[in-house]
């Protein structure tokens, strides 16, 4: 079985999506929740409401980048 680049590349790419779908969703969870510290909410709304947004935006952005890598394949 010979090597083939070609296979990294997918495999590069596709966890770089999955990181920054991470890095988004942390990244948001730890503002919400900075703010929710900050105002001293004893429910933590903006935890909630900025961990979702996180979600979408990071959803968003993936399938924003399958799409284009699909693209590119043709």
């Amino acid at each position: 079985m010979a090597f083939n680049p070609d296979d990294t590349d997918g495999f590069i790419r596709y966890s770089s999506m999955a990181f920054e779908m991470l890095a988004i969703i942390g990244l948001f969870t730890f503002i919400g929740w900075k703010l929710d510290k900050w105002l001293e909410n004893s429910i933590p709304v903006f935890v909630l409401i900025l961990s979702l947004s996180g979600v979408c935006l990071g959803i968003y952005l993936g399938i924003k980048d399958f799409l284009k890598v699909k693209d590119k394949k043709k």
